[in-house]
């Protein structure tokens, strides 16, 4: 699609250097899924938030996770009201189309939950009434690295629950002078415009899934999923949730690519992104893409 060319071009200007990350970003958004963004302070993980927002037509809400957040600043509250003599439920951010959840693991375990079923469920409980939340939804966290002071684990539970995992990195030495010279970062976000509405995502959205998977292909990715489990390098393998999720993640790197048919190449184009913040290695210095290149693609 013409259009999500133009997505990926606005966010290009906005975060130089990182075409593939970028790429990634659209591609977990396309397969309906939530991003973390894992990196240190200032490398463009809320611009990144804000420019996706912005470019995919979507309402946007930033909630920045404190030690002191409490699940109702996410949720909302129920108020008396004086006139009707009645509670009258006020929603909190979380119902918004894509949610930035800053420095997500500053905040307890406990707050950190409020997000679970907005996540997985697409809807809130409040009060014993469930309450659904807008369409197309999507969060977008970001999480300072676990030596930080001030941080808090994410449990395996949450984890899971992000599609994808992308890690920006410092930008080159020519991508940095362009953010010097205020050729990019924040300070074009204002110069960036929608190209894309809700509707439109939605349409992406839906060729995403009409994306052809061969049995050749599904094959592949099972001899991959399967190889996981039954190594020794790793804790535990991946989860029927993340086999989904890594063929959701190569439909829509194919689609990116203008194709309508997934290829074994697009799955290793995810797997990092997709599988490697819900394996945990044995030792330090496991990798989940050593392991993909020992799975033979032609079975």
């Amino acid at each position: 699609m013409n259009e999500l060319h133009q997505c990926i071009h606005g966010l290009n200007d906005l975060i130089k250097g990182k075409e593939h990350e970028v790429r990634l970003a659209v591609c977990c958004l396309l397969s309906g899924g939530h991003l973390l963004v894992e990196d240190l302070p200032g490398m463009g993980k809320t611009t990144l938030a804000h420019g996706l927002a912005t470019v995919m037509g979507l309402d946007y809400q930033r909630i920045q996770f404190t030690s002191d957040l409490l699940p109702a600043d996410i949720i909302g509250v129920s108020v008396f009201e004086k006139q009707t003599e009645s509670f009258r439920f006020h929603e909190g951010p979380v119902f918004s189309q894509l949610v930035l959840a800053d420095e997500i693991n500053r905040a307890s375990p406990r707050t950190q939950s409020a997000l679970l079923e907005a996540m997985e469920e697409r809807q809130v409980t409040v009060e014993g009434r469930s309450l659904t939340l807008p369409s197309p939804f999507f969060v977008i966290a970001t999480r300072n690295p676990s030596v930080q002071e001030g941080t808090f684990a994410l449990p395996e539970s949450q984890l899971d629950r992000f599609l994808m995992r992308i890690q920006l990195g410092y930008p080159d030495q020519a991508s940095e002078l362009s953010l010097l010279k205020g050729e990019a970062g924040r300070s074009q976000l204002q110069q960036c415009q929608p190209v894309l509405s809700s509707d439109g995502l939605k349409n992406a959205q839906l060729q995403t899934e009409a994306v052809h998977a061969s049995d050749h292909f599904l094959k592949y990715l099972l001899r991959v999923v399967t190889a996981t489990r039954l190594s020794s390098e790793f804790v535990t393998g991946l989860s029927p949730r993340a086999s989904l999720a890594l063929l959701q993640a190569s439909k829509a790197w194919a689609l990116l690519h203008d194709r309508d048919y997934a290829i074994p190449e697009d799955l290793q184009a995810v797997f990092s992104s997709v599988a490697e913040h819900r394996l945990m290695g044995r030792e330090a210095g496991m990798s989940a893409q050593a392991l993909l290149a020992s799975v033979d693609v032609a079975g």
